[in-house]
């Protein structure tokens, strides 16, 4: 992270002493989130505690897709209520083209599924990991329709092949998204990744600079309502 002038990356697990560990390690550089895969595994009431006494920033990732569960299912409304409530910045896995659980489906990770928890939430502060990968018109429709909604780059910028990363980047972009787009490596093992990641941005050959700071810094600050020093 010094080495890429990452400023601020996000640590979240479903264990939180795990996620704490990381941020007293590094106040400055981590912010906290509480990851949900099996919700009855979660209690929202200890949730609300840690983000009112400002040990969590971040609700999320939700990746209840790992337990078969679409975003849209009754049991994650909790979660997105308390999220609202509160006005944290929320994470949500929607991705249709991997999974380790043998419970993951595909059709879960279509980005059209989050239509009706943000007609129930329309003060939900979002944002969709792997830019919806590879539900390319939901996720463009999604941003259109709700402009509360950001969407990350995240693992589909080192997990797939460049060009199929670069034809999908470029879409969103034409599209008209470009300000809505947040650069992230999802790091779970190996912190290489990191750098790949970076690199996928900086030599992608149809981003201007002002684009690329964008992705890498402008829309974060924006959409996490952060004033800070200037950085990736």
């Amino acid at each position: 992270m010094r080495r890429n002038n990452i400023v601020l990356g996000l640590v979240t697990d479903a264990d939180l002493s795990d996620v704490y560990e990381w941020v007293r390690a590094d106040p400055d550089r981590f912010w906290a989130g509480a990851a949900v895969f099996d919700p009855a595994d979660a209690d929202t009431a200890l949730l609300r505690t840690e983000f009112e006494e400002g040990r969590l920033q971040v609700m999320g990732e939700i990746a209840a897709q790992y337990e078969g569960l679409a975003p849209d299912d009754p049991a994650l409304e909790p979660f997105f209520a308390l999220a609202e409530d509160l006005g944290v910045p929320t994470l949500i896995h929607c991705e249709g083209a991997a999974g380790a659980s043998e419970r993951f489906r595909l059709r879960d990770g279509d980005p059209r599924l989050l239509e009706d928890v943000l007609h129930r939430h329309p003060g939900l502060r979002l944002w969709v990991e792997n830019a919806g990968y590879p539900y390319l018109e939901g996720i463009i429709a999604v941003m259109y329709r709700y402009p509360q909604v950001y969407a990350d780059l995240s693992t589909i910028t080192w997990i797939i092949p460049r060009p199929e990363f670069y034809r999908y980047l470029k879409a969103l972009m034409d599209a008209g998204l470009g300000k809505r787009l947040m650069w992230g490596s999802d790091q779970m093992n190996w912190p290489g990744s990191i750098d790949l990641a970076v690199r996928a941005v900086e030599e992608a050959p149809f981003l201007s600079e002002e684009e690329k700071r964008d992705l890498f810094y402008n829309n974060a600050v924006r959409f996490l309502g952060l004033d800070g020093p200037p950085g990736r």
